[in-house]
């Protein structure tokens, strides 16, 4: 499945956050990451995501069964094309 995740955290703890998702998704905006994820990496995912937040954080997932159904527009650079190539 394709997964947009989003998250808010506090200034101090962004890059917890973003290296945990790194490991799942591709960093593409501050606080935005979006992907191809088994429903089990998702799972362990979120998981460990509950563990990471505390009170006033908050992190969205948006599932798509497929990025086929996704329509995304890039103005300018697009930041996934570097990871798709490596």
């Amino acid at each position: 499945m394709y997964v947009v995740l989003v998250y808010d955290m506090e200034a101090h703890r962004t890059q917890l956050m973003l290296k945990l998702c790194r490991r799942y998704l591709t960093h593409v905006q501050n606080s935005v990451l979006e992907g191809e994820i088994s429903k089990g990496d998702l799972q362990q995912l979120r998981g460990e995501i509950e563990d990471v937040l505390v009170a006033g954080e908050s992190v969205i997932v948006y599932e798509l069964s497929s990025d086929t159904l996704l329509n995304r527009t890039v103005y300018g650079e697009d930041p996934t094309e570097d990871s798709r190539f490596l």
